[in-house]
């Protein structure tokens, strides 16, 4: 490997949304060692099932606005 065109590879801290603590190693610069996710599996309408309601929503906004009376 060419020394100098890498980027540091170093512990860090990352903390979820839940409190929940991983360490693992990266090369992202965060301060003080710690990463703090906002979204992650617990939260995410993907993984928890949520992801149909939030698209139903949108359409019967969508259908709302385009046949509002008025």
């Amino acid at each position: 490997m060419k020394k100098g065109i890498h980027p540091d590879y170093n512990e860090i801290t990352v903390l979820l949304s839940d409190g929940t603590e991983i360490k693992t190693r990266s090369t992202m610069n965060v301060k003080d060692g710690i990463y703090k996710s906002e979204v992650d599996s617990k939260n995410h309408p993907f993984y928890n099932k949520n992801q149909k309601i939030q698209k139903k929503a949108g359409r019967i906004d969508r259908f709302n606005k385009r046949y509002k009376k008025k």
